[in-house]
Parts: structure tokens; C-alpha cells; sequence
């Protein structure tokens, strides 16, 4: 194999070939990048079983070929090559990559121990890339981290019409956002469990793209999803089993809310519980005179603050995890956010609080995207 190619071309096709390999894994030969040149393409894929990725840059191929090499290491390498074209060779089992007057020889990997890439014919469907990189940052948040319950640690997607959901819990919140969907085949009510962390890196990989174009495969013994955007492709392995119907918590309405700044809010929220112990719950009080955040640490240290809200309905108190209400603050997009408060029959158990933007004091933003929080009980 013989090839020359764009030194920042040739870089940004290895780090986004090495993003969604895993740091560690028990089968050294899934840490390596094939390269495959031919004709004027050079094509880069990366494969852990689970996740694969895929893009192909123009070069000057003198010699077709593939060869596998460690991923992260070129990536390294790649990455800091002075401004001049890189050439890269094979022979004999070594890679020769030559650029300026750096030179590097590396070890290459077996070929064939290298498994085959998952192939995905067809789409079913396209969105906005910015509008989907938007919609994965505010969902994903929401996840569960826990692998101890696989089917909570992804973001849910569900094709309804012309819309696309995407749906994320942790037991403790829900995170919902809907986006504009085109479809180009027959999935409508087709669902897709993706790994929270995965669909992650994903976004930020299309954030850019004018369109991305999804493909769904199911119904076989491997169940996947594939992105495709700007000669670039990423699968990801779905999830099995029945994510939770969490959707039907969301309220219809809600008499009673409150709207304030969300960047006030936030702040407040950061200073106040600069007291607290690990995983303890702030109390916010809402009333006529504004929204009082108050927080016991210990006895050698408490904090509190008063920031302006706008109140419609009867004074509320609850008490929610800091970091759990500044991520769906995080998400909302907007200069202010409603926080509307539910009814249980236990006055010391409140019922959800939703986030939602909000145009201006009196104005109600979007409802594309929902945030339904669980409060903690109320210590008397």
C-alpha cells in the first residue's frame, strides 16, 4: 500500500475513526484502524462488535492495499505532524508514515483476525444535524449510568409521522425532545434503543452536517442502528428489552408553575449548595415574594438566597438534587424556564416538577422538549 493525502484531511479521518473505540479492550486486535486504499480513496474503519465507524477521504493511491494499525496511536501521530503532506507506505508487515521530515515506523496488526464491518443498505429516514446534536445533548443527560439495569442507560427514539422522539430516564427524571423527521421508508412506530453514551459522540460527530441520514435494522439476531453524514458512517448495536413507559407521567396540564431566569436560577442554585453534603437535596420555597433557596449542610454551615420568580397558583415548596435541576436548566435553551409543580394525596410527597422553556415572563416557549424531575420528600 502506497498513498499520499492533506496532512489536516488525513487527521481528522483517523480521530474520528479511533472516538468510539473503547480506551480498554481484552481483544487487542479491536484497538486497530484498517486502512483500505484504492483506486483515489483511502477508507478508515473502526469495529469493537458493538460500535462501528467508517469514512472515506480522496488521496493519491499509487499502491492499493489494507493494513491494520493500532488506532490511538495514529491518531496521536496524526495529530501532530508538521504542515506538509503525509505519505504512507507499507512493507513487510511496517508501516512507514512520512510527513515533512518527521518520520514514524510502526507495527501493523493481522488482517485477517479483523472482523467484518456490519453492512447497512437504504435509510429510513433524515433529520437536521443541528437540530439532532441539540436534541441527543438535552436528552442524554438523563440516562442512567447504572449498567446494572442495561435498558435505562439508553435514549429511547420513536418515529411517530413526520416526528422523531427521543426519550431518556434514570428513575429519578425524564427528559423528553422531539425533532422534525423525513421519511424515506416504512418505519412509522418504529422504536430504537440506543446506548446513552454512544448516541452521545454521535451527535457532536453531526452536529455539523446539514442532514444525517438514519437507517434502522431490526427484527434479526443484531438489532442496529446507523448514522450516515458527509462520507461518514457510525452503527451502533441496539439495546434489547422494553424501555418503560415513561412518557405517560408527563402531565397535561399544570395550574401551577412558576417562571424565573434560568442563568439566575442556576447560579443561585451553584451557591447554595456549596454547603451541602454529597447528594443532598436543596429546599425551594415558592411564593408571592419570590422563589428562597435554602440549604442545610451541618451545623457549621447553611446558605441561602432569594431570587425573583413569577408565581401563578399557590406557594409550593420542594426539594430537588441541585446537579438534577441544573441539568434540565442546562438543556431548556432559553432566558427563562417554567418549573411547573403536581399533586400527590401525601403532602409530604410532591408530585413531579416540569421544566420547560419559556419565551419571556409571560410568554411559554416550545414544547419540544420536557423535563419531568422527582423531587425528594420534604424534611418537616
Amino acid at each position: 500500500m502506497k498513498f499520499q493525502v492533506n496532512r489536516d484531511v488525513f487527521s481528522e479521518a483517523v480521530s474520528f475513526a479511533v472516538k468510539l473505540l473503547p480506551q480498554r479492550t481484552t481483544l487487542p486486535i479491536l484497538s486497530g484502524v484498517l486502512l483500505r486504499a484504492e483506486g483515489s480513496t483511502v477508507t478508515l474503519s473502526s469495529f469493537d462488535y458493538e460500535v462501528s465507524a467508517q469514512t472515506s477521504i480522496t488521496a493519491d493511491v499509487t499502491e492499493d492495499g489494507t493494513v491494520l494499525v493500532s488506532g490511538r496511536l495514529l491518531a496521536d501521530i496524526a495529530s501532530r505532524l508538521p504542515n506538509a503532506p503525509v505519505e504512507f507506505t507499507t512493507d513487510e508487515g511496517k508501516i512507514a508514515v512520512r510527513c515533512g521530515s518527521a518520520r514514524f515506523t510502526l507495527s501493523s496488526m493481522p488482517v485477517e483476525e479483523y472482523p467484518s464491518l456490519p453492512v447497512v443498505d437504504g435509510s429510513s429516514g433524515v433529520l437536521p444535524g443541528d437540530a439532532f446534536a441539540d436534541a441527543v445533548a438535552q436528552v442524554a443527560v438523563a440516562a442512567s449510568r447504572d449498567d446494572v439495569t442495561p435498558v435505562i442507560t439508553g435514549v429511547q427514539l420513536e418515529i411517530t409521522g413526520n416526528r422523531l422522539s427521543l426519550v431518556a430516564t434514570d428513575r429519578y427524571r425524564v427528559a423528553v425532545r422531539e425533532i422534525d423527521w423525513e421519511s424515506t421508508g416504512s418505519v412509522d412506530g418504529v422504536t430504537a434503543l440506543v446506548p446513552a453514551r454512544t448516541l452521545s459522540e454521535i451527535g457532536k460527530i453531526f452536529a455539523h452536517a446539514a442532514t444525517v441520514s438514519v437507517t434502522i435494522v431490526s427484527g434479526g439476531d443484531r438489532e442496529l442502528i446507523a448514522f450516515s453524514a458527509d462520507q461518514k458512517t457510525v452503527t451502533s448495536l441496539l439495546i434489547k428489552g422494553n424501555f418503560p413507559p415513561v412518557k405517560r407521567l408527563f402531565p397535561e396540564t399544570v395550574e401551577n408553575y412558576a417562571v424565573m431566569n434560568t442563568a439566575e436560577l442556576v447560579e443561585s442554585t451553584r451557591r447554595v449548595q456549596l454547603v451541602l453534603e454529597r447528594d443532598a437535596a436543596l429546599r425551594y420555597s415558592f411564593n408571592d415574594d419570590g422563589l428562597t433557596l435554602e440549604a442545610i449542610g451541618s451545623e457549621n454551615a447553611q446558605a441561602s438566597e432569594t431570587i425573583d420568580a413569577h408565581l401563578t397558583g399557590g406557594d409550593t415548596t420542594v426539594s430537588l438534587k441541585p446537579q438534577f435541576l441544573i441539568d434540565g436548566l442546562s438543556a431548556v435553551h432559553s432566558e427563562f424556564v417554567r418549573i411547573g409543580f403536581t399533586k400527590t394525596d401525601n403532602p409530604n410527597k410532591p408530585g413531579p416538577v416540569l421544566i420547560t422553556s419559556q419565551s419571556s415572563k409571560d410568554q411559554p416557549g416550545s414544547d419540544n422538549y420536557r423535563y419531568l424531575l422527582q423531587p425528594n420528600l420534604l424534611l418537616r
